[in-house]
Order: C-alpha cells, then structure tokens, then sequence
C-alpha cells in the first residue's frame, strides 16, 4: 500500500520561494507519475492539477506556474519535490501529492501541505 506524505508548506511573502518534498512508501514508485495538485481556499474551488514528472523525467505544468514552478524526483529515494519560485497570493492552496501506478493505474494521494502566500 503505498503512502504519500508532503512536507515543505508554510508561510511566504509574495516573490518568495518554498520547496515541496513528497515522500513515497510503498513499491511501484519508479515506474508511476508523480504529480503535485492544489487546491485554493474557498467555497467552489476545485483542486487543480499544478505540475507533473513522467517515470522518465519528463515534465509539464499548468500555464500559471510554468517558469516559476520545477518537479523533479529521486527515484533512489522515493522522493519528489515542487521548487516554487516567484510565489503570487493566488498560488496560496493546499499542495496535494499525487502517485499513479503505470502497472495498476491505482492513484495515491497525501494528506496536504499547506502553502500561504501573503502580499
């Protein structure tokens, strides 16, 4: 069974930068994507889909974070991380970790990691 916990969030003024860390258990984590999610404050906002890291590194963001946001993962580790630079108020959320198996399809989530940004 695999399990998913984010650290990293926390407090940041606008223009700053925080690092998100997914630690994986559980087998299958080199040959899955790994994706980070958020989800905003507020009734009616769904979570959204932010960055993704393929089992060979390849990568793609949603258009609002490209060229501030990096994934990247250490499959020696189990780890996978979100560098967030720049930060804007609107990029405050819940970060989400997300792992789909390519053997299973099974998807995992974590618990959350909130990230605050102020102004």
């Amino acid at each position: 069974q695999v399990q998913l916990v984010e650290s990293g969030g926390g407090l940041v003024q606008e223009g700053g930068s925080l690092r998100l860390t997914c630690a994986a258990s559980g087998s299958g984590f080199s040959s899955s994507v790994m994706a980070w999610y958020r989800q905003a404050p507020g009734p009616g906002k769904q979570r959204e889909w932010v960055a993704q890291i393929t089992e060979g590194g390849s990568t793609d963001y949603v258009d609002s974070v490209k060229g501030r946001f990096t994934i990247s993962r250490d499959n020696a580790k189990n780890l996978v991380y979100l560098q967030m630079n720049s930060l804007k108020v609107e990029d405050t959320a819940v970060y989400y970790c997300n792992q789909r198996s390519l053997r299973t399809s099974y998807v995992s989530w974590g618990q959350g990691t909130q990230v605050t940004v102020s102004s």
